[in-house]
């Protein structure tokens, strides 16, 4: 076996690389007196804290944009269309 470590940081960035457990996954989305970003349970970075607040209007605010955008996307078909461009060379 190799002795890698499988967590840490590098450059200041958290990773974590050890078998996922059901338990640790809930507990590192759920961290009440923590800041909005905590570390992820799996893998490289940051992940969103849900019993922060602010985490929560970060994830209204894209529902929002994603259902505008979706929205957006079925009424304009002239987009698609194609479009002249004419150069002078002067």
């Amino acid at each position: 076996m190799s002795d890698k470590e499988t967590s840490g940081t590098l450059f200041g960035v958290p990773y974590n690389f050890e078998r996922p457990s059901v338990g640790r996954m809930l507990s590192a989305y759920w961290k009440p007196g923590e800041g909005m970003l905590v570390e992820k349970p799996f893998g490289v970075g940051y992940t969103l804290n849900l019993a922060n607040w602010r985490s929560w209007v970060i994830l209204a605010v894209a529902g929002v944009m994603f259902y505008l955008e979706s929205e957006k996307g079925g009424e304009s078909e002239a987009e698609n269309e194609p479009v002249e461009v004419i150069v002078d060379d002067d």
